[in-house]
């Protein structure tokens, strides 16, 4: 490296630093967004530039001369060697669910510096190596899922409870996801036209490219059009109502048509369906958080919410908690998430060409949601904290007026009634769960920059619909992986049911699949207490505890490719996970607060209840106590399945550390690509 470009990365990492000390220093001045995004480029590019490269050339070792599974094993089914870009496009979509959008939303409770901290270090260390080594390990293993590999090098029993685990998981993650985008969508034309076009592109896009006579350039041309005119075209609904009652919908039509458009994406070849529309997909999402960091940079708006707030001690009024370890559980997705590594051990280590392109994807797909998140958190800190607290906190709006204005955040009704009317909704009370907030953020950045009346309310439609698109391709592509995932468990029962290339046991495990998030996801629908809301707040926490199975099967494999020496770069994530995981997994069990633990909530509702004259009050109280209890009974489930694979992974690591215990690395036998195909992909 020159010498200039060695004081080129200096002053990157000088401004970065800058960036971060400002941030951090600041106690009651306003600071600007933009120090926000300073810190999150420099950041980007000095962990990609640097770490990335040293952890693929250094630690993974990759080889482009190998081949991969794609090549290996194309059925063009689901084994489909694919363009570099598409395949970024695909695993960027599929692993950017609501996590970037949503949950640096609500962690802002805590002020902008707790979440911005956690985003920037857990992203750069511990989710973008968490991403690259499970796509390595997967593509080194002829495309395994995680469970598969698991059972392979961790062990038969550690595998089985992996393997359980994973797949209960899976069920949660993949209803909560459907349950937003229901809600998102429910009633709104827009969304669901521009959401609806997506699918014919993205099949004719798919078809064109098999064919071979069309071009990833044309086809990309072709869909961006057709992107464009989904999304552009879908506020003129309203002049044409007979068309507009085509696409408005309730949440049950949409909880059915959901089902049927994942069950479609598990089936169908994966070059048809679910690779162009995940590929369209990060288009829009790019393409939206880029037009967002280009309004912060033109109207250089300040961050109106406290660095920090008197909420770390967990009495915060959008969800309860200390600020440790649940601003980690609450981001999820932005730094470190276990969804990421079913995507990455499931269907796009099955599409990757060379082995060098895990670094990009692997790697610059973690940190390039980061940015996501970076924004997302911009986008709820630029509002009145007032106005912030008022959106996400239930109750009547008085109340929820009294409550925040006590807690030093001034806001009247007659603010959020003029905030509603801009937006052109009914109420702004009530609207909790993060994604109206990010909404909210987002248009009025956008709106700053246009004259028209309308465009607050233009504007935070199209955010509304922006989500739900955003969520939804993590839907498909979860769906597929666990129905790789089934039928990894189902062929421990009956050979047949595992085996991947039959059409009919694709199509059973699919149907098992979709029926079991669908259940839960349409008995939340039609119940406010049923079906997947019961669960809801297990998902981040089961999420992070997916991030530490992925971390442990991560650190045995660097043990059995004798690179012991390295093994921080896994291990110290590892620790932080369990950490983190564990005790927020204890405080929603055991806390002494009702707000935060299950146990002490559920008796605090039962106490109420036999207070209660009312029959159906009571009754009603009663059966949220019984939700709660579930929940910790399904939580202490996963906490202590989880804690017996870390065991069983630990002694393991010890007895090969010690040398008592043969080395054994299910690794597929070395294939080389041919200098034809190396000159082709």
């Amino acid at each position: 490296m020159s010498v200039w470009k060695k004081l080129l990365w200096l002053a990157v990492s000088g401004l970065g630093v800058w960036a971060i000390v400002i941030l951090a220093l600041s106690r009651g001045e306003q600071i600007s967004a933009l120090w926000i995004i300073v810190a999150g480029l420099c950041a980007l590019c000095i962990s990609y530039r640097f770490y990335s490269k040293w952890l693929a050339a250094k630690v993974l070792v990759l080889n482009d001369e190998r081949a991969t599974p794609a090549i290996l094993q194309n059925d063009s089914k689901d084994y489909v060697p694919t363009n570099r870009w598409m395949v970024f496009g695909h695993h960027f979509a599929a692993i950017a669910g609501p996590g970037p959008l949503v949950g640096p939303v609500l962690a802002a409770q805590f002020g902008f510096l707790p979440g911005t901290l956690w985003i920037l270090i857990g992203a750069t260390l511990g989710g973008g190596v968490h991403d690259m080594i499970v796509l390595f390990a997967s593509i080194r293993r002829g495309g395994k899922t995680l469970g598969q590999m698991v059972k392979e090098e961790i062990g038969r029993g550690v595998g089985a409870l992996a393997l359980i685990s994973v797949l209960a998981i899976m069920i949660i993650l993949l209803a909560v996801l459907a349950l937003v985008v229901v809600q998102a969508l429910a009633q709104s034309p827009w969304g669901v036209f521009t959401i609806a076009m997506t699918i014919p592109v993205a099949l004719i896009m798919g078809i064109g490219l098999r064919t071979g006579r069309v071009s990833v350039m044309a086809v990309t041309i072709f869909g961006l059009l057709g992107l464009a005119f989904g999304v552009w075209g879908g506020q003129f609904l309203a002049h044409f109502p007979v068309i507009e009652a085509w696409f408005r919908h309730d949440q049950k039509w949409l909880a059915w048509a959901i089902m049927i458009y994942g069950l479609s994406a598990s089936i169908l070849p994966v070059w048809m369906l679910l690779t162009p529309r995940d590929y369209l997909s990060t288009f829009l999402k790019l393409g939206t958080v880029a037009m967002l960091a280009a309004a912060v940079l033109l109207i250089n708006p300040t961050l109106q919410m406290p660095a920090i707030t008197k909420f770390i001690d967990g009495s915060g009024l959008v969800f309860a908690g200390p600020v440790f370890p649940f601003v980690c559980i609450t981001i999820a997705c932005g730094a470190v998430s276990g969804f990421h590594s079913l995507i990455a051990s499931g269907t796009t280590p099955k599409m990757v060409r060379r082995e060098s392109r895990i670094r990009s994807i692997g790697y610059g797909a973690m940190v390039t949601e980061m940015m996501v998140a970076l924004m997302a958190m911009i986008a709820a800190c630029v509002l009145q904290p007032g106005e912030y607290f008022a959106i996400n906190s239930k109750g009547t709006p008085a109340e929820v007026v009294e409550r925040v204005s006590a807690s030093g955040f001034p806001i009247t009704e007659l603010q959020m009634t003029r905030l509603a009317a801009d937006l052109g909704e009914s109420t702004m009370f009530n609207r909790a769960g993060g994604a109206p907030t990010f909404a909210v953020g987002m248009a009025h950045m956008f709106a700053r920059i246009s004259a028209k009346p309308t465009a607050l309310a233009l504007w935070y439609h199209f955010a509304i619909m922006f989500e739900a698109l955003f969520i939804l391709t993590t839907i498909d592509a979860g769906t597929r992986v666990g129905r790789f995932l089934l039928q990894d468990f189902l062929g421990n029962l009956w050979r047949p049911l595992g085996n991947t290339r039959s059409w009919s046991a694709n199509l059973f495990s699919s149907v098992l699949l979709v029926s079991a998030w669908g259940w839960f996801l349409y008995v939340g629908v039609i119940d406010p207490l049923g079906g997947i809301n019961s669960l809801w707040p297990l998902f981040g926490l089961a999420n992070q505890l997916l991030s530490v199975v992925a971390l442990c099967l991560g650190t045995t494999i660097l043990i059995k490719m004798h690179k012991a020496k390295y093994l921080f770069v896994t291990v110290l994530p590892l620790c932080f996970m369990c950490a983190v995981t564990f005790s927020a997994g204890y405080l929603k069990v055991f806390s002494q607060d009702p707000k935060l633990g299950f146990l002490n909530g559920a008796r605090l509702l039962l106490r109420e209840a036999a207070g209660i004259a009312d029959p159906a009050k009571a009754a009603n109280l009663v059966r949220q106590a019984g939700v709660w209890r579930l929940d910790a009974l399904v939580a202490l489930f996963f906490l202590v399945l989880v804690l017996l694979i870390v065991l069983g992974s630990a002694r393991q690591w010890w007895q090969l550390l010690r040398g008592t215990r043969r080395v054994a690395l299910h690794e597929s036998e070395f294939v080389p690509i041919s200098p034809a195909q190396l000159a082709q992909f």
